[in-house]
């Protein structure tokens, strides 16, 4: 008997530790992964979010003065699809550490080359790709998880964000795409299929050569006469070129394709247009 219970023992621990094994619970500072499309591609973000939990954040659980991983558990991480820039300093697309060394009054914000920093003695500064620096905000009211965050997102231009209990630092982000869009122009209108509508709407929006657009909105409406959004951008453009009369005349086209089409967005569109133009 006595042997058999010294072999059940074991058997019976081994049991319960591999029960124990599957238990599955919530991670303290669960990761978060971003991606926000910026420019002519995107901006890629891994980091993990600690709780303020009743605790004094910064100056005290995030030290003033100290790289910091700018999150919890593992290193901080950012990829760029494409070139950008930040302080001036051209940052090649790729993937890299996001760090910082946080202050009283601002920040020190760290691109680099390292991509395994979770504590400062593993960091290099002669790793570093850039550094800014950011002045930090005090916030009315107090963020629980530490949370990274894209605002005013241009088509060129973006904030990247650090939020955490009553502190708010941000830094921008930009990169260059009109010589890259005016070349994908050039090459798309020496094709068979030529887009006209869209290189229209770039040079109309970008403060380009407005004759040049209209003359490729007209190009556009003789492919699709039905085009009752052609017509309206048509109208914008000779709006800003400072022909009212034809203006009104094509949103007043632009108002009946819209009607053909079913389409009282359009309609009410050319209609605001008229308006204003009166």
């Amino acid at each position: 008997m006595k042997k058999l219970i010294s072999l059940f023992i074991p058997i019976a621990l081994l049991f319960i530790d591999s029960s124990a094994q599957q238990l599955k619970t919530p991670a303290p500072s669960p990761p978060q992964y971003i991606k926000q499309d910026f420019g002519l591609s995107s901006i890629e973000l891994s980091y993990s979010r600690p709780g303020v939990k009743g605790r004094k954040i910064f100056g005290d659980l995030v030290p003033f003065g100290k790289v910091w991983r700018t999150g919890a558990n593992s290193a901080t991480t950012i990829s760029f699809g494409d070139d950008v820039l930040i302080g001036g300093t051209k940052v090649a697309a790729g993937k890299y550490g996001l760090l910082t060394i946080p202050g009283d009054k601002s920040w020190t914000i760290i691109i680099s080359k390292q991509l395994d920093v979770t504590n400062p003695t593993g960091y290099k500064q002669d790793q570093d790709i850039v550094r800014v620096t950011a002045q930090a905000q005090e916030l009315p009211f107090s963020v629980e998880s530490f949370t990274i965050a894209f605002s005013d997102v241009t088509s060129s231009t973006c904030n990247l964000g650090f939020l955490w209990d009553k502190t708010y630092v941000a830094f921008p982000i930009q990169t260059e795409i009109d010589s890259k869009i005016m070349k994908q122009i050039d090459d798309a209108l020496n094709k068979d299929n030529k887009p006209y509508f869209s290189a229209a709407m770039y040079y109309l929006d970008n403060g380009k050569d407005l004759n040049k657009a209209l003359e490729w909105f007209n190009k556009a409406i003789d492919l699709q006469p039905d085009g009752f959004f052609i017509y309206y951008q048509k109208a914008r453009c000779q709006a800003k070129l400072g022909k009212k009369t034809e203006a009104i005349a094509t949103a007043q086209k632009g108002i009946e394709s819209a009607k053909a089409a079913k389409n009282d967005d359009y309609v009410a569109l050319n209609e605001k247009l008229i308006a204003s133009l009166k």
